[in-house]
């Protein structure tokens, strides 16, 4: 693999290059190729979406339209549910656990940018891992930030921004998401 791809994916600062370039266009085609796709082709669907993220795609759903960066940073479980115009910024993993279900329009933004804008204006960018893990519920609108854990059997309520990890069993809602209540499983 590309340095540069590599300082990406373990946390590190890093410049994007011309073979990132070439694997964002890979993405971005394929997710086009998929959004394009009759919604009743399920088979073709799934050959795609295993094109996409470099694996075979189990009891997944994800409603067109769909849109990532590199796709074969992204890890999903079983009984994945996204629903539609969900991106999923994968500069870093983004790991979905079993039954995840993402409402429409929520966006999972792996990329940091440095604050000092002639750092930024030279391009340099760092990723944090996202992990949602199994049976959590993402309602419509959700934001989810760098580095962030959503523990297991949570509740992320509708347009919240997630900023830090979330405990497992909680309902977090707002800007930034607060923890609520916990829910007894």
């Amino acid at each position: 693999m590309d340095v540069e791809f590599m300082k990406m994916i373990n946390g590190e600062w890093y410049q994007g290059n011309q073979t990132m370039s070439q694997m964002l266009r890979r993405a971005k085609s394929l997710c086009f190729k998929y959004n394009q796709t009759d919604p009743a082709d399920r088979q073709r669907s799934k050959e795609i979406l295993a094109e996409l993220l470099g694996t075979e795609i189990g009891r997944v759903h994800i409603e067109q339209p769909f849109a990532c960066d590199y796709g074969i940073n992204i890890t999903l479980g079983e009984g994945v549910y996204i629903n539609t115009d969900c991106y999923l910024m994968d500069c870093a993993p983004i790991k979905l656990g079993d039954n995840v279900f993402m409402g429409p329009k929520c966006g999972l933004y792996t990329a940091i940018h440095p604050l000092k804008y002639a750092e930024r204006n030279t391009g340099k960018e760092a990723a944090a891992a996202i992990t949602v893990e199994d049976n959590c519920w993402l309602g419509g609108s959700v934001t989810v930030l760098p580095g962030v854990t959503i523990g297991a059997g949570s509740v992320i309520g509708a347009g919240s921004v997630v900023t830090k990890d979330i405990p497992a069993n909680s309902v977090a809602v707002g800007n930034p998401a607060r923890v609520i209540r916990t829910i007894a499983q």
